[in-house]
């Protein structure tokens, strides 16, 4: 299926040479009977005669309402361009055809209509001005048929070039990924809420489950229609009205995007290869406000020049667009540009999900450059290096491939080692481009040595706190440390991990301070004294060596007393069912600020349980060795 759009200035018969082609009367509001004008996008269609069917959409012709047409033309395969016999190219003929030519509408045909008012003398000197004006633009060789929508003359011959320009335009992609842009929302007694677009990506179904973006509604689709024919699949390229349940006509807007669920995140800053128009009356300065259009979306927006202090008219630069609204774009999605007058420029997204980058950024401009034109392994790469490390899901969006040639251009740069997969599995993993990991490995170790400098006397570090720094999940984790192992940037040591070569450097004035600690807390052991802590960072070595227990925030014991107070209590509890607070106090002959510290820190780590006034063992099986642990 393809869309055709007209374009051209007003009143030069647009409309109705639609009809005469259709059989459709385009205009369907009130207001556009009334003034014999085209206010809003009209829809039409006709077969061709190769039995091909055809969508047109009918756009505005007045400047005032360039708006509607653009919300029109960014889903067509082939132009339209109307330009009257008696008045030949007009302002908005230049400006429409300026719209399509920064929106890249390579096929084309020009209908010169009221041929039925001129002599063959002046449609002679009016065919050779359009072709002038089309010198250098996108349908510069398009063909070029007189008619007269009135008495019928060249309707056939028109159609017959439409059908030989299809022959060889190619179908609109379908990535898997369908978009529905809306350009019409209203609603169907007994039916409900209707939207129309032209499909473009992918397919919908019937019975399908639909989100709207970019306000994230979810609905499904309870119609589908093609040129009032019902259908249980639409086709990407056709022409569509969807029949939405669950949301009401005020909710959905046009510019909203009807997709698949879960794939299609709103942006409001992205960035852009512009280009301003050679006949632009001013070049675009950094942080110029513009108007900003694609798809049938419209938004304020604010330009951030890249590369330069200003565009001029006839440039092409890198900018970073902020929007106003968020909106739901692609990479490679095509946009226009406006002041509250005329058309100045467009051009084509290559980042939908901008960061804000440093201006005149040699490696920030290169890596644009890169991602607009790269074949696409190069494309992914690049896209890795920018945005990465992303899991499938986010690579095949980012990269705006299809899922099918992402998963194919994975298994080759893996195969080729260009970049590095974390997980076993494609469809969960998580991947880096070689630049990725390198910038990974590096903030890892950075990470090791920053914990190490914090707590200068610890042996290692242990593993959860490494991987919390890093915000990995644990298979992810898992595959990064094993890399890590094998590349011996780490060693491991059980559940932590270490510096190759590294030892925790006590100086001797620390020794004797640990040796000096320890035999004090032996002095007493079940009494130990609790004024002669040492340092923080001697304290938690001493604990990660399990040379000390630190019960509470005032009670440490040495090692050997406690694992001698647990093994005495469970022998107690095994021998008597239970233990009272003032028989420990009595078995070690200590007070009650030791023996109930003792009794708590038992509770809490599961080894024993109060019951009434007593405790009893939790597990008795394993209660000494949960203790030691």
């Amino acid at each position: 299926m393809f869309v055709l759009g007209t374009a051209g200035h007003v009143d030069h018969g647009k409309s109705v040479l639609v009809r005469a082609l259709t059989g459709i009367d385009p205009d369907r509001l009130p207001e556009e009977k009334v003034r014999g004008m085209t206010i809003d996008l009209g829809f039409a269609w006709v077969s061709l005669p190769s039995g091909r069917e055809v969508s047109i959409i009918d756009v505005p012709g007045h400047e005032r309402f360039i708006k509607n047409m653009l919300a029109g033309v960014g889903g067509i395969d082939m132009a339209l361009l109307v330009v009257a016999a008696d008045e030949g190219v007009m302002p908005q003929t230049r400006e429409h055809l300026n719209i399509l030519d920064l929106l890249r509408v390579e096929r084309g045909i020009v209908a010169i209509t009221k041929k039925d008012l001129v002599d063959a003398d002046w449609l002679e000197l009016v065919t050779a001005d359009i072709r002038e004006v089309l010198k250098g633009t996108e349908l510069e060789k398009a063909p070029m048929v007189s008619v007269s929508a009135i008495t019928g003359e060249g309707l056939d011959e028109l159609k017959a070039a439409i059908d030989r320009e299809l022959d060889s335009t190619p179908p609109k992609r379908d990535t898997g990924r369908p978009r529905l842009p809306v350009d019409r929302v209203f609603s169907v007694s007994g039916f409900g809420t209707v939207v129309t677009g032209t499909l473009i990506d992918g397919e919908l179904t019937l019975g399908g489950e639909v989100e709207i973006v970019p306000c994230g509604l979810k609905s499904r689709i309870r119609g589908l229609q093609t040129h009032k024919q019902k259908v249980d699949k639409a086709e990407p390229g056709s022409r569509v009205a969807a029949n939405l349940s669950g949301v009401s006509t005020d909710e959905i807007h046009r510019g909203d995007v009807v997709t698949i669920p879960g794939w299609l995140k709103p942006t409001a800053a992205v960035d852009a290869k512009l280009r301003v128009l050679a006949g632009a009356s001013h070049p675009i300065r950094h942080n110029a406000a513009v108007s900003f259009h694609t798809g049938a979306t419209e938004t304020e927006a604010k330009v951030r020049l890249l590369d330069r202090a200003e565009l001029k008219p006839g440039e092409t630069g890198w900018a970073q667009l902020y929007l106003r609204n968020h909106v739901a774009v692609v990479r490679g999605d095509l946009f226009i540009i406006r002041s509250s007058t005329d058309t100045i420029g467009g051009g084509e997204i290559v980042d939908p999900h901008a960061r804000r980058h440093r201006r005149f950024h040699s490696q920030t401009l290169e890596s644009l450059v890169a991602r607009e034109k790269g074949a696409p392994e190069e494309v992914m790469l690049n896209t890795l290096e920018a945005k990465g490390p992303m899991d499938l899901q986010a690579l095949t969006i980012q990269s705006n491939l299809p899922p099918t040639e992402v998963k194919r251009l994975v298994d080759q740069l893996l195969r080729e080692n260009r970049i590095t997969m974390l997980g076993d599995k494609p469809g969960t993993a998580l991947f880096f481009g070689s630049g990725g990991w390198t910038r990974f490995t590096r903030k890892a170790l950075e990470f090791v040595k920053a914990y190490f400098e914090q707590f200068s006397l610890r042996d290692n570090m242990p593993k959860e706190a490494l991987r919390t720094r890093l915000k990995l999940s644990q298979q992810h984790f898992a595959d990064a440390l094993h890399r890590l192992f094998c590349e011996g940037l780490l060693v491991e040591e059980g559940l932590a991990v270490q510096l190759p070569g590294r030892q925790a450097g006590l100086t001797k004035a620390q020794q004797s301070a640990i040796d000096a600690y320890i035999g004090s807390l032996l002095k007493d052991p079940y009494s130990p004294p609790s004024d002669l802590e040492p340092d923080g960072n001697i304290l938690n070595l001493l604990i990660e060596r399990r040379q000390v227990v630190k019960v509470s925030d005032n009670v440490v014991f040495a090692a050997s007393a406690f694992d001698s107070m647990v093994q005495q209590i469970s022998d107690h509890i095994r021998s008597h069912g239970k233990i009272s607070l003032s028989e420990v106090k009595d078995m070690f002959n200590t007070s009650r600020k030791y023996s109930i510290s003792l009794l708590e820190y038992l509770d809490r780590h599961g080894i024993t349980q109060r019951v009434g006034d007593d405790r009893v063992l939790k597990h008795p099986a394993t209660a000494v060795k949960q203790a030691k642990a």
